[in-house]
């Protein structure tokens, strides 16, 4: 489900209200009058769907990555472009009501370099096409003739990377059928994944450049009012196993100190189980001191019904995205039951000790 702490920042920064915690996190839980809404059983338009639906009041195309050099040496990469709309309205240029963010990303076992961009819509900063596919904002890009092959490309103050991506397997549809639900009220995103890409590239960093191979995860999702009001924050997992077999799952933080779970089993062909509400278990086991915030770093993640029981842990525990909105977003790797690694996004951890 990931992270999309950062869409209220593109409220804030250009003069729409600030939503508070009861109004669930990041506002995600406050009414969308006017904005459409998803419903189940819903029928997906490809290549169409890759790109933005401005009926929807928020969305995002976000790319994590898990990637070793020649040396066996661990890097994580994130790249994200997130559309958010002020009003249920379409028009052009400067008066448009769609705002974008960009996110960017590099983890190492000692550093985490983060980068932020905004643009307004209308005017040809940021924006997606579906054919030939590209989302961007200034010269940051996700690029490519159809989304099977696709170049990464972002930049900040200390880092870069170029890297392409290639399908190894076919999309999943999270939820029902790509109809992600969120809570017992029944917000609910439209929510699918390409978590089969490889990757290879390079990463430019303080020392120099750095080849890399990996596989990547994009997450796709769109929704108006995704969370309840209730909802304070969550914990995003995706992990991929050395056999080949995948899991996606989040827990969401409710005000009264229960949960809302939500997941998929995706085995190493591609085929998609839902896991509904308390399948999927996330304990935290370590809690860090991460800029004067507790965070947890290191989680007991378990599935039963399909035997995993694993020790997710950060490869970087100061992995927090020191931005407009700050959110925690890393890599993680994963023992016990299953070997693997993955990625980590936890959001509403911002409150300083």
């Amino acid at each position: 489900m990931n992270g999309k702490a950062a869409l209220l920042a593109t409220l804030l920064a250009f003069g729409a209200p600030a939503f508070g915690l009861a109004q669930g996190f990041a506002g995600m839980g406050t009414q969308a009058e006017g904005f459409a809404t998803p419903a189940p059983d819903p029928q997906f338009d490809f290549p169409a769907d890759h790109g933005p639906h401005n009926d929807y009041r928020i969305e995002w195309w976000y790319v994590t990555a898990n990637m070793t050099d020649a040396n066996g040496t661990p890097y994580g990469l994130q790249w994200t472009l997130f559309r958010s709309a002020l009003a249920p309205f379409a028009t052009n240029d400067w008066d448009s009501p769609q705002i974008w963010l960009g996110h960017a990303a590099v983890t190492t076992q000692d550093a985490h370099h983060t980068a932020e961009r905004f643009a307004r819509g209308g005017v040809g900063q940021a924006g997606v096409t579906p054919a030939p596919f590209e989302a961007w904002i200034d010269d940051w890009h996700m690029r490519g003739e159809t989304m099977e092959r696709v170049t990464l490309r972002a930049a900040g103050t200390q880092f870069a990377y170029d890297v392409t991506l290639e399908t190894q397997g076919p999309l999943v549809f999270q939820g029902d059928g790509g109809y992600s639900v969120k809570s017992q009220q029944g917000q609910a995103s439209y929510y699918y994944s390409q978590p089969f890409f490889a990757l290879e590239g390079t990463l430019t960093l303080p020392g120099g450049d750095v080849a890399v191979t990996g596989n990547a995860w994009l997450d796709r999702e769109w929704s108006s009012q995704p969370l309840a009001s209730d909802q304070t924050g969550w914990d995003w997992f995706s992990l991929s196993f050395e056999d080949g077999d995948k899991l996606m799952g989040f827990r969401l933080r409710q005000a009264d100190g229960s949960y809302f779970t939500s997941g998929t089993w995706i085995t190493a062909a591609g085929a998609a189980t839902p896991l509904p509400d308390g399948s999927f278990q996330a304990e935290p086991l370590t809690v860090s001191d991460v800029g004067g915030r507790e965070v947890p770093t290191r989680w007991q993640v378990r599935v039963p019904d399909y035997g995993v029981d694993v020790t997710v842990g950060a490869l970087n525990p100061h992995a927090w995205m020191d931005l407009s909105v700050p959110y925690w977003e890393g890599p993680v790797t994963v023992s016990g039951s299953h070997q693997g690694v993955g990625y980590l996004e936890m959001t509403g951890y911002d409150r300083e000790l």
